[in-house]
């Protein structure tokens, strides 16, 4: 369902750039879409933990459109999240989401989403120099997405800023400012006592249970579907004001 959703989404996305040119109903597609695009950031997320596929081409086809809609190319968040933040979320001097400031006091919101976002390319490639292999895929990825993007922009560039370019700065963004209560201000000792952890059902299924946040951490090869149970079972370790239910 969550290929079919992305997929979906990206045929509307190019049957409108090459059928509609009103610059103003493109704008206002951008921004009724940047919520629902910014949710689909969350599969992307789980993608990098574990593939959708078998096949190293069907997961190379399915993230480049995972990038259109969140802007994070293949290999990005493999190497940023997986490889980076994983390990040094508890260490705020390593952490590839860092929230602390260098002083160690805690960033704002705004502050640490624009931070985290504008940088995420960057440690990611820091990050890809202890993984070589995965960081020539990054790269070269990230180069070919960016080629068609800009493209698209070329050919038409309205269409091309609305549907593409735009969506990808926006749910960088986004994705940056929904990891800020993950961890913000939190333990920097106690894996369970590190994460903020959302039960709403609501949340959960649309971003994969992406709520059961102390669970993803305290076994982040666990696949997404599997991670309310984990969370039953390690929840009495679990401060409850870390645990609540919350829609969005």
């Amino acid at each position: 369902m969550p290929v079919f959703i992305i997929l979906s989404i990206s045929v509307v996305d190019f049957y409108l750039y090459f059928q509609l040119n009103n610059p103003w109903l493109l704008a206002l597609y951008w921004a009724i879409m940047i919520v629902p695009k910014g949710k689909l950031c969350a599969w992307n997320h789980h993608h990098q933990h574990n593939y959708t596929f078998k096949f190293a081409a069907l997961n190379r086809l399915l993230e480049f459109f995972y990038a259109l809609h969140s802007g994070v190319t293949t290999n990005l968040w493999r190497l940023h999240h997986v490889l980076g933040h994983h390990m040094n979320y508890l260490d705020q001097t390593k952490d590839e989401s860092r929230w602390t400031r260098s002083d160690g006091s805690k960033m704002g919101e705004f502050e640490y989403s624009f931070i985290v976002a504008a940088t995420a390319y960057y440690r990611g490639y820091l990050v890809g120099k202890s993984h070589p292999k995965i960081q020539r895929e990054y790269l070269l990825y990230s180069a070919l997405t960016f080629l068609i993007v800009g493209l698209l922009i070329f050919y038409k560039p309205v269409a091309g800023l609305f549907l593409f370019a735009l969506p990808m700065i926006s749910g960088l963004l986004l994705t940056a400012w929904a990891t800020y209560e993950h961890h913000a201000g939190l333990d920097l000792k106690d894996g369970f006592e590190a994460s903020n952890n959302n039960v709403h059902p609501f949340f959960n299924l649309t971003t994969g249970n992406l709520g059961y946040h102390t669970a993803h951490h305290y076994m982040q090869g666990v696949h997404w579907s599997k991670l309310p149970a984990l969370h039953e079972q390690i929840k009495d370790r679990i401060p409850q004001h870390l645990i609540k239910a919350s829609w969005f």
